[in-house]
């Protein structure tokens, strides 16, 4: 069956999308696959062990995590557990569709899909509805329309646009490099269209910001991002992507300038908000990122917002509830570059490095590279004494993003070749010369190379100007090798202070709130303080 109906659902299963009347659903990823499982055994319980091997192998996952998956997917639905149309719990047993998937028909298909062909979308990365691909479905649903007296024109771009939406929606490099073909041969077909280049700029940025992609992709997205705001300046979707590739170039101040304008055209743009909330939290600014993200609507929609949830706790100083939402997530999303990354990060910074290592051996066994996994792996193998070991990795690194600086300083400093004091100013005066724009990695950066100098003041004095950009990891700080030549020198407990007194404060804001986490309920600040 490629088409099928739940009850009022219609579900098509070689796009992958799922719609209730003219609504399209944000069923995705995981929970796409879990809703392909179901249907699979029509209205048949299913248990606990087959959807594991089904939806989630060969990862290994317990019975919690397929419920809270179960519960995702009866939030895009619009199901309710208590009273459920769609999925119900079979107690003990496992999960079963209400009701038995009623196949439809080929010609029933074509027309509702052509009548949906320009459903609606939402900054730049939205699933249209996709009704097929060739010249034959093409001419079918034109042919379609032009007989509906007032029916708006379909373009011949559409069927393609639909098709790239939907791969860059997956959120995997391959699947994005084919969402920026079909982009660009939709511009081919139609150069003035928005929808493209809208999906283009972000696509191409993303593959510049998520997937190791050249520079050059992002800065690509910025000149289309620059043209659609200037030809449609309205458009909340053309300010979020510009805002997109400013963030994925490292230019925060201008990516949140763009978000905000988003913004103020759409309220509404929940992707937009979460990815501003992240510059926040970048920025120091943790209680404020927190009630941003906490205050989402449809927060299952938002693919990394669980994972800064747990962050922004992690950094506020609740640990325990951030560890326990880190490792959900690092459960829960194994294609999550950066779930992959926070958990190990925090288990380090726990003082758990023999955990750390097995969930960062887990991490890279996934196959979602990332620079800073790889810088992970080196600090770990510092930790463990293994610095020709810790080289490589940094070497890994610095190859796999050849422009970023930060992988170029780690290999420069614990390659085979100890960096040289003509390196280490010359990295010094090249860094000197850059803008950090907000960011705190510059300063860490130049706070390593001083201290490779053996200049113990000003390392801490660039430090401090980290703090002052929004860096807030104090307990990172105190766990990793990077800057253990530093801990005796005077002035790093006053480091460490000061990160803490500004966390405390925020710490107490975020216990007053009304729109606190639950998990923090009864805990006090001078509690929370402790568990750092």
């Amino acid at each position: 069956m490629e088409s099928v109906r739940l009850l009022d659902l219609h579900i098509d299963r070689n796009a992958q999308h799922v719609r209730r009347g003219d609504e399209l659903l944000p069923v995705n990823g995981l929970s796409w696959r879990l809703l392909e499982c179901l249907l699979a055994h029509g209205n048949a319980v299913v248990d606990f062990d087959t959807l594991a091997d089904q939806v989630w192998a060969p990862a290994v996952v317990g019975e919690d995590a397929i419920s809270q998956r179960v519960k995702l997917l009866r939030q895009a639905l619009g199901d309710d557990s208590r009273r459920p149309r769609y999925v119900r719990s079979v107690r003990g047993r496992g999960y079963q569709l209400c009701a038995p998937p009623q196949p439809v028909m080929h010609d029933t298909v074509a027309t509702v899909s052509a009548e949906g062909a320009l459903a609606s979308r939402r900054h730049g990365g939205a699933r249209w509805i996709w009704w097929g691909a060739g010249v034959t479905v093409v001419a079918v649903a034109a042919a379609l329309i032009a007989v509906r007296p007032g029916t708006a024109p379909v373009s011949p771009a559409d069927p393609v646009l639909q098709r790239a939406a939907y791969y860059a929606g997956i959120g995997q490099a391959s699947n994005n490099e084919r969402a920026i073909g079909l982009y660009r041969q939709a511009l081919q077909m139609d150069p003035e269209s928005l929808m493209a280049k809208r999906g283009l700029a972000r696509a191409l940025a993303a593959d510049a910001c998520l997937f190791n992609g050249a520079r050059e992709r992002a800065q690509e997205a910025l000149v289309l991002g620059d043209e659609l705001v200037r030809k449609v300046p309205d458009d909340a979707a053309s300010w979020a992507a510009r805002g997109y590739a400013h963030d994925c170039l490292g230019a925060m101040s201008q990516a949140m300038a763009d978000y905000r304008q988003a913004l103020q055209r759409d309220p509404g743009d929940e992707r937009t908000r979460a990815s501003l909330a992240y510059l926040y939290q970048e920025k120091g600014d943790l209680a404020q990122a927190l009630q941003d993200n906490l205050s989402l609507r449809a927060p299952e929609r938002v693919r990394f917002r669980d994972v800064q949830v747990a962050r922004e706790l992690e950094l506020l100083g609740f640990t325990d509830a951030a560890a326990r939402r880190h490792a959900r997530n690092f459960q829960l999303y194994p294609d999550n570059v950066f779930a992959n990354i926070a958990w190990p990060h925090s288990l380090l910074a726990m003082g758990e490095p023999g955990k750390a290592r097995q969930a960062l051996d887990q991490a890279l066994a996934r196959g979602t590279p990332h620079p800073q996994l790889l810088r992970l792996q080196g600090e770990m193998l510092l930790l463990s004494g293994n610095r020709k070991g810790a080289a490589e990795a940094f070497e890994q690194s610095r190859d796999l993003r050849p422009q970023q600086s930060m992988g170029q300083t780690l290999a420069g400093l614990y390659g085979d070749d100890a960096a040289t004091p003509a390196w280490i100013a010359g990295h010094l005066q090249v860094l000197e010369g850059q803008a950090d724009d907000g960011w705190s990695d510059t300063a860490l950066e130049r706070a390593m190379l001083l201290q490779a100098q053996g200049d113990d003041a000003a390392a801490l004095a660039a430090l401090h100007h980290a703090v002052d950009a929004g860096f807030r990891d104090a307990a990172w700080l105190r766990a990793t090798p990077l800057f253990a030549p530093l801990h005796g020198a005077a002035g790093w407990q006053g480091l460490l202070d000061t990160i803490e007194t500004d966390v405390a404060a925020q710490r107490a804001q975020v216990l007053a709130a009304p729109w606190r986490p639950t998990d923090l309920e009864g805990l006090s600040a001078a509690r929370a303080a402790g568990t750092r």
